[in-house]
């Protein structure tokens, strides 16, 4: 199943390559991933630590600087080939990665970056076990602050920053615990809300309520600097999940929940319960 997935998963990555200067096909990625789109952008995220999208662009601007380099095509041709409207848009994205406008790729010396292409390998995973409980639980309220922001847990730096601690503080008589992830867009834009299980009045807070559900949970603890999250998301998508009989989310889509018990960036100390919403194959 694993190696199954990474021939997949490089089956893209060849197909992206080929077609750097297209539009990406949503619906061909998803034919070769053998997934829906959106669950390939989400694992993709989750393996590599950027968005597909974002992946995307390193490559469409690592071959134009190449191009730039070794051709004599225009600047604006290279811009419209590789999906910049216009000449401005493409020297910022250039400039961002590169450290240089287009035009300074042709001067003797100039340095550029090089973003290779992705290759996914087979390795063995699983010696290490991984424990979880499963409940049912009825239906539940959360209330909080739900955003659409560039990059994953973004909402977390609005709430911390426009007074909706102390609000969600003087509603409910706690800070903001829990983190609910709807899904990637295709820009790598992360659909997320902030937020505590309260089932009085919202006061102007969004809320998002749960049906009936099944639940797995797992548990993450130690060094935020580790990335023992990120690895305990990793080891739940890529080990877990393709070998149990549970399908993630649920037929219903329902976010996923981290409850964060601890998260001590001063002491890089972090204790974080995974809730997953299922239903059985």
């Amino acid at each position: 199943m694993q190696m199954e997935w990474a021939d997949r998963l490089n089956q893209v990555m060849d197909w992206v390559d080929d077609r750097l200067a297209e539009p990406m096909d949503e619906r061909a990625i998803a034919r070769i991933a053998a997934c829906p789109y959106a669950q390939f952008q989400s694992a993709f995220n989750r393996a590599t630590g950027i968005s597909f999208s974002e992946y995307v662009r390193r490559r469409r601007l690592t071959a134009a600087a190449l191009e730039l380099q070794n051709t004599d095509a225009k600047v604006l041709d290279v811009a419209l080939k590789y999906g910049y409207a216009s000449p401005d848009a493409f020297r910022v994205a250039f400039r961002r990665l590169h450290g240089i406008s287009p035009a300074e790729v042709r001067r003797p010396g100039a340095s550029i970056a090089f973003c290779c292409k992705l290759r996914f390998e087979f390795k063995v995973t699983g010696v290490e076990q991984m424990r979880y409980t499963m409940e049912t639980r009825g239906p539940f309220r959360v209330v909080g602050v739900r955003r659409v922001t560039p990059y994953g847990g973004g909402t977390w730096a609005v709430v911390k920053s426009d007074g909706s601690q102390e609000g969600i503080h003087a509603l409910s008589g706690r800070f903001f615990d829990l983190g609910l992830c709807f899904g990637f867009g295709e820009d790598g834009s992360n659909d997320y809300m902030c937020a505590v299980e309260w089932p009085g009045d919202a006061m102007g807070f969004d809320v998002y309520e749960y049906p009936d559900s099944t639940w797995l949970r797992f548990e993450a603890a130690g060094r935020i600097s580790e990335n023992v999250l990120g690895d305990a998301w990793r080891r739940i998508n890529e080990e877990f999940f393709p070998q149990s009989r549970y399908i993630k989310c649920g037929r219903r889509g329902l976010p996923t929940i981290e409850r964060y018990i601890r998260w001590d960036e001063a002491e890089d100390d972090c204790r974080v319960e995974i809730l997953i919403p299922v239903d059985e194959r």
